[in-house]
């Protein structure tokens, strides 16, 4: 069965991302419903998948991490508005017997991802 899973690194300062909140939601057309909220442990991972078995389907997926709170927490020096605030992260789920990792790499001034096993 497939699964999805993520974590973050805090490339600014390189360490895991460890209480950073992260919501999912599915994506239909342009109606968008919450499945989840986790924040992440010390080692900037979630403790269980945020989607596994019957609730993991095909389809289009949004992931919200709110990075910008995170680097504030730290007392990291930033402007207002933020430049890196809530990362956005849409993308598609094909094959549901899959493993799909997307893991969010961040700093207050930049932030990329990948599809991971």
């Amino acid at each position: 069965m497939g699964k999805l899973t993520t974590h973050v690194l805090d490339t600014a300062n390189g360490r895991p991302g460890a209480g950073i909140k992260i919501e999912l939601f599915a994506l239909a057309g342009d109606a968008r419903r919450a499945l989840k909220t986790v924040t992440t442990n010390d080692d900037g991972r979630c403790d269980e998948p945020l989607l596994e078995g019957a609730a993991f389907a095909t389809g289009e997926y949004e992931l919200v991490f709110h990075a910008g709170d995170y680097f504030a927490s730290l007392g990291t020096q930033v402007p207002h508005p933020r430049f890196v605030d809530r990362v956005v992260l849409r993308f598609g789920i094909a094959d549901d017997s899959a493993h799909y990792h997307v893991p969010l790499l961040v700093s207050p001034w930049s932030y990329s991802t990948y599809r991971g096993s």
